[in-house]
C-alpha cells in the first residue's frame, strides 16, 4: 500500500473542502472496494477522505410510495430494516445477500453504487426498480447513471448523498452467486409499478443494463414463461475464471425467471 493522508471528515462541506485542497483524493465510504484496491496498489490517492464521520448520511425512510436510503447506511441496516421488508422485501432481500456478516455490516449504499462494480448487487436495483441517485449538486436517472465497468455520470469530486426508489407493485431480486465471494455472477431485478415494466441486470456486462425484450413481453404477461425463450446475446458479456459468456448469457435468462416468480409470489 502506498503512502498517502487520512482525513475524517465531519460534514459534507469538510469533505468537499479537504477533496478540493488535495492534489489526487479519493472519498471513502466503507472502505470495502477501496482499501483492496490500495493494498492492491491499483489506486494511489494522495489523500483518503473518510466520509464516516459525517453521522446525517444514513437511514431508511419511507413516505410517500417512495423509498429514501441515504448514501452512508450499510448493507446490513437497510436488509434488517422491518418497513422496507414489508413494502420492498426484494430490496431488503439483495441488501442481505451482498458478501459476508462484515461486509454487510462495513460497505454502503453510495459506496457501491458509486464505484459501479460490474459483479455489485445494488446497480441491478437501480436499473430494476428505477431509481434516482442524488449527489451534493443535482439528481441523476438510474438509466443514466451506470457507464461502463467502474465508470459512472459522477463528476470529479461529486459526492452521492442518496438514493430513491419509488415503490412498486412488485418486484423480486435472483443472483447466481459466485460461492467464496457472493458477488453476482449474474443477477437480475424485476419489477412492475402500473404499466411499467423494468428488468435489471448486474454481473453479465461491464455494468447494470435492462432487457427491453423482457420487458415488454412482462408488461403483456407477467410470468416466468414470458421470459423464457428470450436470449441475451453473450458478445460483449463478461468472461473469466467463473463464468463464460455464454454461460452468463444463459442465467440472464434463468434468473430472469426466478425473479418474476418471487415477485409474483
Amino acid at each position: 500500500m502506498y503512502e498517502f493522508t487520512y482525513q475524517k471528515a465531519s460534514s459534507l462541506d469538510e469533505a468537499k473542502e479537504a477533496y478540493g485542497a488535495s492534489d489526487e483524493a479519493k472519498y471513502m465510504s466503507g472502505g470495502m472496494t477501496l482499501l483492496p484496491t490500495l493494498k492492491q496498489r491499483l489506486a494511489r490517492p494522495s489523500h483518503v477522505i473518510d466520509l464516516g464521520g459525517v453521522n446525517d448520511m444514513s437511514g431508511v425512510v419511507i413516505e410517500n410510495d417512495k423509498v429514501t436510503i441515504l448514501a452512508r447506511t450499510p448493507h446490513a441496516q437497510v436488509a434488517s430494516n422491518i418497513e422496507l421488508q414489508r413494502v420492498l422485501p426484494a430490496l431488503a432481500k439483495l441488501a442481505g445477500g451482498i458478501g459476508d456478516p462484515m461486509v454487510r455490516n462495513r460497505g454502503t449504499i453510495g459506496g457501491s453504487t458509486a464505484n459501479s462494480d460490474p459483479a455489485a448487487d445494488y446497480p441491478a436495483s437501480i436499473v430494476g426498480l428505477g431509481a434516482t441517485v442524488h449527489t451534493d449538486r443535482r439528481q441523476i436517472s438510474g438509466d443514466d447513471f451506470f457507464l461502463d465497468l467502474f465508470e459512472t455520470a459522477l463528476e470529479e469530486g461529486e459526492i452521492i448523498t442518496k438514493v430513491t426508489y419509488p415503490i412498486p407493485d412488485r418486484a423480486g431480486y435472483m443472483k447466481f452467486p459466485n460461492p467464496a465471494s457472493r458477488y453476482c455472477i449474474v443477477g437480475v431485478m424485476v419489477s412492475q409499478r402500473g404499466t411499467t415494466v423494468r428488468v435489471g441486470v448486474t454481473g453479465a456486462g461491464a455494468c447494470a443494463f435492462r432487457v427491453p425484450e423482457m420487458e415488454e413481453k412482462l408488461a403483456c404477461e407477467f410470468s416466468p414463461n414470458a421470459v423464457a425463450d428470450i436470449k441475451v446475446p453473450a458478445e460483449d458479456l463478461n468472461e473469466d475464471i467463473h463464468a463464460s459468456a455464454e454461460y452468463r448469457a444463459h442465467l440472464v435468462t434463468v434468473m430472469a425467471k426466478r425473479a418474476v416468480a418471487e415477485a409474483i409470489s
